[in-house]
Formats: C-alpha cells, sequence, structure tokens
C-alpha cells in the first residue's frame, strides 16, 4: 500500500505518516518546509519519500504527482492560520485567505492526484475540524471553511466512486496550530478545555492519526465524516 499524505512533515500529517510506516504501508510526504521535510524524513526511515511543495500551488501539485506515480491512498491534512474573529472583525481579504489556505488545497490536491496516478480502488481522505459544527463566538469562518469540506465528501463520495472519499474533523488537538497563542496562553487553554470534555484530556496528533489510519484501511467506508473530539459535540454548558 502506497499513501501519499499532504502536509505530512508536522502535527497530524507526520503522526498519520508514521502509524501508516508501522503499518508495512510506504508514504509520500510534502509540505511547505524543506527543514520540516528533512527532518520528517529521518524520523520516518526508509520507507518513506517525499518532496517539498506547497499544496497552495495547483501547478506544483501537478509536478509533484506526476512525480509520484502510481499510489493507493490520498490523505490531505493541510491547514491554514488564523480565521478566528468575530464577525465585526472579518474582512473580506481574511475571508478569501482562509478558503485559499484550506478548502482550495484540499479540492485542487484531490483532483491532481485522481488526474495522475490515484488507484481507483483507493481513497481520499481530507481532515476538516469540529469547528464546522461549533456554536461559539468567533469561529464563524473557520466554521465555514471546514463545513465546506465536509459538505463535498458525499457528492465526491458518489462522484468518484469506486475511489472512497471520507473526512475526519478533529476538535482541540494539542499541535503547532495553537503556538501563536503563546506558551502560557496555550498552556491555559489547552487545560481549561480538557476539563470540559468528557474524556478529560484534549486530543493528539497520534489520535487523529488512529482515525485517519481506519479510514484508508476500511473498504466499507465512504462519503463519512468521522469526528473526533474527544466527546465536545456533548457538552451542554
Amino acid at each position: 500500500m502506497r499513501v501519499v499524505i499532504v502536509g505530512g512533515t508536522t502535527g497530524i500529517g507526520l503522526a498519520t505518516a508514521e502509524r501508516l510506516v508501522e503499518s508495512g504501508a510506504e508514504v509520500f510526504i510534502t509540505g511547505r518546509s524543506e527543514e520540516r521535510l528533512e527532518s520528517a524524513l529521518k524520523r520516518l526511515g526508509r520507507r518513506a519519500e517525499g518532496q517539498a511543495a506547497d499544496a497552495r500551488d495547483g501547478a506544483a501539485m501537478r509536478a509533484l504527482f506526476e512525480r509520484v506515480g502510481a499510489f493507493d491512498h490520498l490523505v490531505v491534512t493541510v491547514t491554514g492560520r488564523g480565521g478566528a474573529a468575530p464577525l465585526a472583525e472579518l474582512t473580506a481579504g481574511g475571508i478569501a485567505e482562509a478558503v485559499q489556505g484550506k478548502l482550495i488545497p484540499h479540492l485542487m490536491t484531490a483532483q491532481a492526484a485522481l488526474a495522475a496516478g490515484l488507484s481507483r480502488q483507493g481513497s481520499i481522505t481530507f481532515v476538516s475540524a469540529a469547528s464546522a459544527g461549533a456554536a461559539y463566538p468567533g469561529v464563524s469562518l473557520l466554521a465555514a471553511v471546514n463545513g465546506a469540506i465536509e459538505a463535498t465528501v458525499p457528492g465526491l463520495a458518489v462522484e468518484l466512486a469506486p475511489v472512497r472519499v471520507n473526512a475526519v474533523s478533529p476538535g482541540v488537538i494539542d499541535t503547532d496550530w495553537w503556538e501563536g497563542l503563546g506558551d502560557e496562553a496555550r498552556a491555559a487553554f489547552m487545560a481549561g478545555t480538557a476539563a470540559t470534555l468528557p474524556v478529560g484530556r484534549v486530543g493528539t496528533p497520534a489520535d487523529v492519526a488512529r482515525t485517519i489510519e481506519y479510514a484508508v484501511s476500511n473498504t466499507f467506508l465512504t462519503g463519512t465524516v468521522l469526528t473526533i473530539d474527544g466527546g465536545g459535540r456533548l457538552k451542554t454548558a
């Protein structure tokens, strides 16, 4: 089994690459940073290869898939920064940036993979976020972008069949996505969030990686969004 992981050099993508390699798969990872790519490949070992590329650049992704050749599964973990703000503070530019940073890379990457070497018996797994269904102040833009990704899943599962199409929707996961908060504020946020969750902790990249592996390997799963949020959707207060 050969899997391409776009956004596979850090966080959820790297954890997924590690889990799949441990399961015997060959992985091809890509991310924007040459430095992170090199570090990830050393960590993953001989069953991994990769190339630096920006998923926001359609031409670069098409060239990358031409290099990759035939493969079985695509996982897209690309995410943008920012996007959390009250409606009154949103700008047209900020909205466009959020769409260009996540929604467009997800769909254009899938398009490029299908046009290149993705197996007709394989799968596409997107990574959205549980903000798609969140009802909190300041997350309307995040909800819109991630909700849009999730909304494509059923239609694409029918349109692209027999290729399977699914999404994994994580809740609060302790990754570098939160680094903009600063160490003290980040630690306080994680502790406060953990206290509200039924499982008593926030998620880790490895938690999400296990769910992605399930989506990739279960050949009877398609058109589905798998939420992994520690029970966050169950909160009543």
